[in-house]
């Protein structure tokens, strides 16, 4: 059984707030899990304590029984020190998609004729 250690979201409308917990990885996101692991907040300003509430101990035996975190709860879990920072770099992500890239290419080129047409007459009128 492949197990994640992952947000279970509550609250209601616009008004988030997740349980930390150890779930199976195929039940749905609010869905059944096994043990709750811990509280998150995002309402409360980043520098209150009641933010974050975890489980330190709970975790730590889950994660050496094989449980996977989400990308989330490993940032959350290394800002408290249990998990070694790790280094994340994505190159692509700010790179524009293809199609916008053949936009901005389309644009340059237009761009570059409408200069090119505009030094035209001017070069002509200095040659005479």
């Amino acid at each position: 059984m492949a197990m994640k250690i992952r947000l279970a979201r509550g609250g209601s409308k616009k008004r988030p707030f997740y349980r930390i917990v150890a779930a199976d990885s195929r039940m749905p996101r609010d869905g059944r899990f096994i043990e709750k692991l811990g509280t998150y907040n995002p309402l409360l300003p980043k520098d209150s304590e009641e933010r974050v509430k975890m489980d330190v101990e709970k975790i730590q035996e889950w994660i050496a029984k094989g449980a996977q975190p989400t990308e989330r709860v490993t940032r959350m879990l290394e800002a408290a020190g249990v998990k070694e920072k790790t280094e994340r770099n994505n190159p692509k992500k700010g790179t524009p998609g293809k199609k916008a890239q053949e936009r901005a290419q389309e644009k340059a080129d237009k761009a570059a004729a409408a200069a090119e047409a505009a030094n035209a007459p001017a070069e002509e009128a200095s040659a005479e």
